[in-house]
């Protein structure tokens, strides 16, 4: 998962996947994650000054939920239309599974397409669901047939354009627990 926080973003993985079972997190710890979700560029002293410990405090408190695999790193987060990335869309796409090879293989192959942004392995009628940035809709067009469509293992794909974001929120990491 990516906290949107600011231009840049911490990645928080699923805390099933690599975060140490035991782990405890306090108060203080979600009091630092909900300054830096609001701007990941304010420096540690002012979030020590804000969660009243020490400089040094907030740095080993973050350098162990970085350790414990809560916090996986920090990135830029661009505006797609900034760049000319207008048209945002997601793709079911159903997968003729016939081995585990094969679905990693198709994986490996929506990789490698660029305008495709996130890719889940879901349940139910399709094996995966892709958001898609493109320029326009010709442009979405043609990377669905060129690009998706002609992969051999994908049989059906259904695309949805999203008309607006509605909003976007993150996990809460409330330190009123």
């Amino acid at each position: 998962m990516k906290y949107k926080c600011s231009n840049i973003a911490y990645n928080v993985i699923q805390m099933s996947e690599i975060m140490e079972p035991n782990l405890q997190i306090d108060n203080t710890d979600r009091k630092i994650l909900s300054v830096l979700m609001n701007d990941a560029r304010v420096s540690y002293l002012e979030i020590a000054r804000e969660c009243g410990i020490s400089g040094p405090a907030v740095h080993q408190r973050m350098n162990r939920m970085k350790e414990a695999g809560l916090i996986s790193g920090s990135q830029l987060m661009l505006n797609p239309q900034g760049l000319g990335f207008m048209t945002c869309a997601f793709i079911g796409i159903q997968v003729n599974l016939t081995s585990h090879s094969t679905h990693e293989e198709v994986f490996e192959k929506i990789r490698k397409i660029p305008e495709i942004v996130e890719c889940h392995h879901i349940s139910g009628k399709y094996s995966l669901l892709v958001k898609v940035m493109t320029h326009n809709n010709e442009h979405l067009k043609r990377i669905i047939v060129e690009k998706i469509q002609s992969i051999p293992e994908i049989t059906y794909t259904e695309s949805f354009i999203s008309l607006e974001l509605g909003f976007e929120r993150q996990i809460p990491v409330n330190p009123e627990r």
